[in-house]
């Protein structure tokens, strides 16, 4: 009998056989990745509403398959995505091949060289639970140009009373959005196994904590909760910043 590669099966095995990491849920989740709806594509136009009208360079930090660094593509001379899953970057490869001004590179953001003052744009999605926090924002906030706009959606942290209000309301939308979008109310077995397995290791910051970093580091950043346990952070840097 010919023996076939299993998405699900290597994912199974790699949880049970090796440490997780973030890397290795990744290349996991890129294996079974089809590029449908989520929760952080829906955000994506309100992103790229904040985009500055003359963008000369982007840089998109954990790009994932590029789907928002495609997006940027569109508005910006030259965009760079940055992912330190190998299997994110060969789909998002992949994925861009109509896109001569997207370039995509294995990279750790926490070692990756930001040049100073160099991006009219820098957008991170679902990234920064993954980085110490305040760092990057600082990093992030150097590598811009004087006028250049920081985008970041993330997760964050929702238990208590808040928490079950936030899911009370989001759940329903989140159904109809996703039968709308997809066709179906659940995303495909491997794909729920995968990001299961992935949120084991994940943790999230209260927004409150979020507002006070960004205060400390980006000041007038607009820090925004949304529907979807979601929240964003905008920033337009200023001279002398």
């Amino acid at each position: 009998m010919a023996l076939g590669f299993s998405p699900r099966a290597f994912c199974v095995t790699l949880a049970a056989f090796t440490m997780p990491t973030v890397r290795e849920d990744f290349d996991c989740i890129a294996l079974v990745s089809n590029g449908e709806w989520n929760h952080n594509s829906h955000y994506h136009e309100f992103l790229l509403a904040h985009v500055p009208s003359r963008c000369t360079q982007a840089l998109d930090v954990g790009c994932g398959a590029g789907a928002f660094a495609r997006l940027l593509a569109a508005r910006a001379d030259h965009v760079l995505g940055l992912d330190f899953s190998p299997q994110m970057i060969r789909l998002a490869r992949e994925r861009s091949r109509q896109y001569p001004n997207v370039e995509f590179q294995v990279a750790d953001a926490m070692t990756w060289a930001f040049p100073r003052e160099h991006f009219d744009c820098i957008a991170s999605i679902a990234t920064f639970h993954h980085l110490p926090f305040e760092e990057m924002l600082a990093k992030m906030r150097d590598a811009l140009k004087v006028g250049g706009v920081l985008l970041i959606l993330d997760l964050h942290q929702t238990r208590g009373l808040s928490g079950f209000f936030v899911n009370v309301l989001a759940m329903p939308v989140h159904l109809a959005l996703r039968l709308v979008r997809t066709g179906r109310l659940r995303s495909r077995r491997e794909a729920r196994e995968a990001w299961k397995q992935h949120g084991l290791n994940d943790v999230y910051l209260p927004l409150a904590q979020v507002r006070r970093l960004c205060a400390r580091v980006l000041p007038g950043a607009e820090v925004r909760r949304h529907l979807l346990w979601r929240c964003s952070i905008v920033w337009r840097k200023e001279a002398g910043r």
